[in-house]
């Protein structure tokens, strides 16, 4: 596989007198910066942020292959708790979210959700995983979702599942849960429980796997991209 960069310009003035400089973006992924690894020659450090040179403690990860590959690819563990947490706070108000839970209500019988499938309410369950590790498919792994298999929440609520969208599961499938951020329940009137919907992390996901890497929701890539210029 081919290294594919884009270039992205970065001005800054001296004495009255501006430079130009060209950041390198990843193909396909105008918003994710790479940069040389001063550290590790070879590799890059991937950043949300074009801010030279890069914090490390607020990057995506490193690399020492452009595009990323999840053997190339090391994840930053504090870019992934940040990530859980906009997740946690945002994902209610993200509008494809919203948009997933209305489904889910007027469907009667049918299998949908936020890149998956949604479920009758069960007692929710806390649940305690390292990032970024691997887990079952469906099932526990996302709190408070079954396995891939379950009858349709119309008119009950349940819960959604909140995942990545480089790889959109197919019509009544569950994500895989490298793909899952999380989950959130919803009543039976469309409307979020709790505060955040009672969010609850599901520990398996992963920034890149074999169908590419992080893919956020305009929304939800807003909301950490402001998170992450606030912790700089």
């Amino acid at each position: 596989m081919s290294t594919m960069l884009t270039r992205a310009p970065r001005s800054w003035s001296i004495r009255g007198i501006t430079h130009t400089r060209l950041l390198s973006t990843l193909e396909g992924h105008p918003h994710i910066y790479t940069f040389p690894d001063n550290a590790r020659p070879g590799s890059h450090i991937l950043s949300l942020l074009s801010s030279d040179p890069p914090n490390r403690d607020l990057a995506i990860g490193s690399t020492s292959k452009l595009p990323p590959t999840p053997e190339s690819f090391t994840q930053n563990s504090n870019f992934l708790k940040i990530l859980d947490e906009v997740v946690s706070e945002h994902a209610t108000k993200d509008p494809e979210v919203q948009s997933q839970a209305q489904v889910m209500v007027s469907t009667a019988g049918a299998n949908l959700g936020s890149g998956g499938i949604f479920f009758a309410p069960q007692r929710s369950r806390k649940h305690r995983h390292g990032y970024g590790q691997g887990g079952s498919a469906g099932g526990d792994s996302a709190g408070g979702a079954s396995g891939q298999g379950g009858a349709g929440s119309g008119g009950r609520g349940g819960w959604i599942h909140v995942s990545d969208n480089r790889r959109p599961p197919e019509y009544g499938r569950i994500a895989w849960p490298e793909d899952i951020f999380g989950s959130v329940e919803v009543d039976s009137e469309g409307k979020f429980v709790g505060s955040n919907g009672n969010y609850q992390s599901s520990g398996t996901y992963r920034i890149v796997t074999r169908d590419g890497i992080l893919g956020l929701s305009p929304f939800l890539r807003e909301k950490l991209v402001e998170r992450l210029r606030r912790d700089q």
